[in-house]
Parts: structure tokens; sequence; C-alpha cells
């Protein structure tokens, strides 16, 4: 076998960089690989998407087992596909879209029945789907409505009513006089109800578009509920270590106390000693000051001590006329204050 060294090595680069980008896809895309893909796509009918949307998770008995993949209109129905993992889908399934937060945010549900399997390739019929009730659609709704009432002509209707029926007993009278000034308080606030509905609806709409701001605030308030748990889960295992360690103290004083008395006796006793002679102490503390620094001079310079010797010799020399030593022993020179005044 020819070894790799003798080997073209323009293409033994080529085929290093065709691995090396092979394995770089496989490691990116490693979910969207259809041989690794292990979840089966269903699709169901809705009479309208009610705000589900790619990416919302599939749930079956509370427990996420997939996600919509697509929501697509299919004529005058919507078409929704989706993919499921790990459980099956029997043939009579039903499907419902819920909603998942306050907020809006939407997920499929699946709802088992049927003892045959759901083909694949067949969708799930509407007559087995079902829509959640949107809040804000019937605002904007009866906002549309009422501002489509000509509220003076309904008043003027009530009052021709109640000008007809003037003569009838005094229960139903009084019931259309009730009739007419209610739409005449309906007419008078036309239009603050009008605002009033237009405002909730634009509040509706707002928490709309901040479903994912909101969705984080509400996450991030989990978090801080748990870690609190978590501090106080700690916080209660340290006291119960505390009172354990008392415990064990309190045992140790009276299984020990006969020891005990007699060596704090003894320590009182070693405190006084040391408290009538704090004076001295102190002073010997100073006194100690000076020593340490002539010992540091003296040894600092080397493996030796150095020191001065006077009077070893002859105070004066004279020899042939000449003098060794002529200034003898000078006296000695007084060492400076040391900062220990005199006592």
């Amino acid at each position: 076998m020819t070894p790799l060294r003798e080997r073209n090595q323009a293409a033994v680069g080529g085929v290093a960089l065709v691995l090396i980008a092979l394995v770089a896809v496989v490691t990116y895309a490693w979910n969207d690989l259809p041989l690794l893909d292990k979840g089966i796509g269903y699709s169901a009918e809705f009479a309208e998407s009610a705000g589900l949307a790619a990416g919302n998770e599939v749930r079956v008995a509370g427990v996420t087992v997939g996600e919509v993949t697509s929501v697509e209109l299919d004529r005058k129905k919507v078409l929704v596909e989706f993919e499921v993992e790990r459980v099956g889908v029997p043939d009579a399934t039903i499907a419902s879209i819920e909603i998942k937060t306050l907020l809006g945010e939407k997920f499929l549900a699946l709802h088992p029945a049927g003892e045959q399997p759901q083909d694949p390739a067949a969708s799930i019929p509407l007559e087995r789907t079902r829509t959640p009730f949107e809040l804000q659609d019937a605002f904007e709704k009866l906002s549309d409505t009422v501002q489509e009432v000509n509220t003076d002509q309904l008043a003027q209707s009530f009052n021709v009513l109640s000008d007809a029926l003037k003569d009838t007993p005094p229960h139903l009278r009084e019931a259309l006089d009730g009739l007419s000034s209610l739409s005449k308080t309906v007419s008078s606030r036309d239009t603050e109800l009008a605002n009033l509905l237009s405002n909730t609806s634009q509040v509706s709409k707002t928490l709309s578009d901040r479903n994912a701001q909101l969705s984080r605030i509400i996450g991030d308030g989990n978090l801080l509920l748990t870690e609190l748990q978590n501090r106080q889960d700690a916080i209660t295992r340290l006291l119960d270590g505390t009172k354990q360690l008392s415990d064990q103290l309190s045992g140790l004083v009276a299984d020990n106390r006969g020891q005990l008395k007699p060596a704090l006796e003894k320590l009182g006793t070693v405190t006084d000693v040391l408290h009538r002679n704090q004076e001295n102490l102190s002073r010997s503390l100073e006194l100690l000051a000076p020593f340490t620094r002539i010992g540091a001079n003296a040894t600092g310079n080397g493996r030796w001590f150095e020191g001065y010797i006077c009077g070893l010799l002859p105070p004066v020399i004279t020899v042939a006329g000449a003098q060794i030593n002529p200034e003898g022993c000078s006296p000695p020179i007084a060492a400076p204050n040391q900062g220990v005044a005199p006592r």
C-alpha cells in the first residue's frame, strides 16, 4: 500500500476539505436531515387559524409531543400541518386550537380517539376540529356593530312605540318608558361608548403585539420565584444545621462540665495576672524594639556579627619618632534615642 506522504498531495488535500465540509454540514443541519427525522407529519382542517402559527406546540394530554410546521389557507378553510413524535394518532382524533397564555399564544391540542391509526396522507376534517373564542375579534365586531347603529333613529323608534302604547297597563308603559330612557342614554353617550370600544380594541391589539415581551416577563418572574424558593430551602437547611450544632454544643458542655469549670477558673486567674502586669508587658515590648533594631544592624550585612572593640591596643604607640594610633581609643559615641523614654 502506498504511504500517504507519497500520494498526490493536492488530491489528498481536496478529499480532506470535502470531508471537513460534509462534517460541518451534518453538524449544523443535524435536525433537518430526513433520515434522522423521527416525527410523523399530519394535517388538519380548521374554519380559521385563530392565531395559530408555525412553531407552536402540539400537545397530547398537556404533554408537548411535536410542533406546527405550517398554517396555510386552502380555499375556504385553513390547513394546518404538524409533526408528532413518540405517540400515535388514532383515526378519530379531535384537534383543537387552545389558548396557551392569557396574552393570546396558542397551541394545537390533540384528543386521541379511535382504534385504527390516522392516515398521515388524510387530513383531519372540519367535523373533528375546534377553534377558540377570540376576545379581540369579539370587541372589534362589537365596535363595528355599535358604529353602524343609528342611535337617533333608535331613540325615536322607542319614543313612537311608547306613545303608541301609552294606554296600555301601567307596568308595560313603565317598561317602555325605561326602554326609551335607556335609548336616550345610549344616544347621548354614543361618542363615549365608541371611544371606549375603540380603546378596548387598541389595548387588546397592544397586548397581542407585546406578547413576546410579556411572555418573557412572566418567564423571568417564574425564574425569580423559583430562585427565591431555592434560597428559602437553603436558609431552612442553614437554620436546621445551626440548631443541630447548638444541640451538639449543649451536649458537649453538659458532658464535660466537670472538666470545663476548673479550666475556666484557671483561665480567669491567668487573665487577672496578665491584667495586673499589663504595664510591665507594655514596657517590655517598648524595650524590645531597640534591641531588635541593634541586632538587625549587627547581623544584617552577612553571615557575621559586626562590633566595635575599644582599648585592645595602647592609646599611643611611638616608634622611631612615628606615632601609631595617635588619638588612642576615642570615647564612645552616644547612641541616638531609640524611642524609649527614661523611666
